[in-house]
């Protein structure tokens, strides 16, 4: 047996594992182990022999010392070769259970060490990936002196545009920058990338047919800066271009923020790889993605027809560069003509008639309407708002469908349906919004056949990592039906929402979205809900005081963009006192509608709402549409608006 152990020695010795140059520290390891195997099993074996069962008693307590002095070689070979220890069989039962379990000892040992070594191969790598990375971050600052870019050297090495965006906004208006800004708000550490097709920052859009055509600032269209009604002077713009860092820095910037990559399009959407591509080849990844993209002015189908002469003299309104554009225009020009009777048209012919009485230029509108906003309006208020723009001096023409456009020596010639013609200098076509789609085929994404945007859930949610809000989302109204909003205030409370939800929030979209109006600085409204001329509507009027203009309504909430002020707050309750029904007149036509109220029903519930020349009375309006009662006398409802106050 002696021969045999040495024998298996010799064999274990020659193992791959065991020699020097290549072998693996994994083997070296095991021979380690093994080794120690064997040891405890010497041990375990001497101290079998020297703690033998009490029956041999103490007479045999001297074969302790002679066992230890025997050579290890005999005293193994003696217990191999024997058909037991001496002893009873308890000690060979006793030493084979130490043998086994100094054999589970050793092989425990072996995984533990092949577990550590793999442990630190993977700790070394890790800490070459960090080290590479680090090359390309900028250093450290002190707090006194961080800058949120890094060094010209490294940032100019690096690609415009990011690989990756955590938060990525597709679309540069309102909705975007409100999603941008509550995403920041939840998350101060987020990085939002915002890529926008136009060459612009986000900024707002009503005062380009409002506040900035009423400047007496000669440098306008430069500065974009405004009065507005109450005096106050702001920019265009939500931000400077300090507020952004950019784009190529965005994934370096330690705390996160916002940049923008304008003059940029998004053409296609891997939704299952989450991977955008622009229009020049780039591709983004992200985690989340918000749709923001808004809609493009419409034209109408015979004025595209006309050919490129005609489209030459024709200005599509939507953007700071249409403003810019127009505004150069109506001081080189003799004549314009804008078709379109809705808020935009009338908006713009209202800014351009004031300026024509100064510098006598001819405004033409026409509208296939009987009046001005005569698809939102009651007939009568209708009217009566087309009295206000001529008296601005516009020349509106209602009833008016256009049957041709042509070139006529140096000046378009329009024919109307009905036989007028029209000669002007240029056109400006303000005929609605189509909204902007075209992702939706590569991303797979649901068109509303109806109102037309991208069909999402309560949530503005479209996928499971894609959110649409503003212009392009459809929604479902839990009190109205499905809708889709092209009015500032929704563009920023939606685009709030999405950016809420974005970072977790899942809360539903149940805002009712404000918009108004104004008609000069001395007539608006503000509306809410649906409101359709083709509803039966109850109108409720008062003498105007003063104070009860636009300009003073900004006033007292200090801000032109009404619906800032606005957003989301509700009336808590509301008490309508029980009065008997009572017989709702009409206004006659020509009375001068000072204030009111125009309440719009469906089935004898309030479901729209336009405050004229009341300001700062919206969230009683909500509440009212929310509530969804039927109300015995609207004359009593009016009073909450407090219509009769002097």
């Amino acid at each position: 047996m002696l021969r045999a152990r040495r024998g298996a020695e010799r064999a274990f010795s020659a193992l791959p594992f065991t020699g020097s140059g290549n072998g693996s520290g994994a083997g070296r390891g095991l021979l380690v182990a093994v080794t120690a195997v064997m040891f405890r099993c010497r041990v375990a074996a001497r101290l079998v022999r020297a703690l033998g069962p009490r029956s041999r008693g103490r007479a045999e307590a001297g074969n302790l010392f002679q066992r230890w002095k025997l050579p290890l070689e005999a005293q193994l070979s003696r217990q191999m070769s024997g058909s037991g220890v001496p002893g009873s069989k308890s000690d060979t039962a006793i030493l084979t259970f130490l043998a086994g379990l100094s054999a589970v000892g050793g092989g425990v040992y072996v995984y533990r060490m092949l577990k550590e070594d793999k442990q630190r191969y993977n700790d070394r790598v890790a800490l070459m990936e960090m080290r590479r990375q680090q090359k390309g971050k900028p250093p450290a600052a002190d707090a006194a002196t961080q800058s949120t870019a890094a060094p010209e050297t490294e940032a100019g090495a690096r690609p415009e545009c990011p690989s990756h965006a955590p938060f990525l906004l597709i679309g540069g208006g309102t909705a975007a920058f409100a999603a941008a800004r509550s995403i920041r708000a939840r998350d101060p550490g987020a990085r939002v990338l915002i890529v926008s097709e136009d060459p612009e920052l986000p900024y707002m859009r009503p005062p380009l047919s409002k506040e900035l055509w009423f400047s007496e600032d000669p440098d306008v269209t430069k500065t974009l800066r405004f009065k507005q009604w109450n005096g106050k002077e702001r920019s265009i713009y939500f931000q400077p271009p300090s507020f952004y860092v950019p784009a190529r820095d965005l994934p370096y910037i330690e705390n996160g923020g916002v940049a923008v990559l304008s003059g940029r399009k998004v053409v296609h959407m891997d939704v299952r790889g989450n991977v955008a591509k622009l229009d020049d080849g780039t591709q983004i990844s992200y985690d989340k993605c918000l749709i923001a993209t808004g809609g493009s002015p419409r034209n109408l189908p015979v004025i595209e027809r006309a050919g490129k002469e005609v489209l030459q003299k024709l200005t599509l309104f939507r953007k700071i560069d249409d403003f810019r554009s127009l505004e150069e225009i109506s001081r080189e020009v003799k004549s314009i003509t804008i078709i379109g009777g809705g808020f935009l048209g009338s908006e713009l012919a209202c800014a351009l008639g004031r300026k024509a009485q100064s510098k006598g230029l001819e405004v033409i509108q026409m509208f296939p309407e009987n009046g001005n906003m005569g698809k939102v309006l009651p007939e009568y208020l209708s009217n009566w708002t087309t009295n206000k723009v001529r008296r601005e001096g516009v020349n509106v023409m209602p009833n008016a469908v256009v049957k041709s456009v042509s070139v006529s020596g140096n000046r378009l010639l329009i024919k109307l349906k009905d036989g007028r013609k029209v000669e002007t200098d240029h056109l400006v076509a303000a005929v609605g919004l189509e909204p902007s789609v075209e992702l939706a085929k590569s991303a797979g994404l649901e068109v509303d056949s109806d109102f037309g945007g991208f069909r999402v859930n309560a949530e503005l949610q479209a996928r499971s990592n894609i959110w649409v809000a503003g212009d392009a989302a459809c929604f479902y109204d839990i009190k109205l039906g499905r809708r889709r909003v092209e009015h500032h205030d929704h563009a920023v409370v939606s685009g709030r929402l999405a950016g809420e939800n974005m970072t977790g929030a899942a809360k539903p979209y149940w805002h009712q979205s404000m918009f108004w109006s104004d008609l000069g600085p001395e007539v608006g409204y503000e509306a809410i809900g649906l409101v359709d001329s083709s509803l039966p509507t109850v109108g409720v009027f008062a003498k105007a005081t003063a104070k009860d203009t636009p300009k003073s309504a900004t006033e007292q909430s200090g801000t032109g963009i009404r619906s800032e002020s606005e957003t989301e707050t509700e009336a808590s309750e509301l008490k309508v006192s029980a009065a008997s029904p009572s017989s709702l007149q009409v206004p006659q036509q020509g009375e001068d509608y000072g204030k009111g109220v125009v309440f719009y029903l469906r089935d004898n519930v309030v479901v729209g709402i336009v405050l004229w020349n009341i300001f700062n009375r919206m969230p009683i309006a909500r509440k009212i549409i929310k509530d969804g009662e039927e109300h015995a006398d609207l004359n009593e409802v009016a009073k909450l608006f407090n219509i009769h106050e002097e």
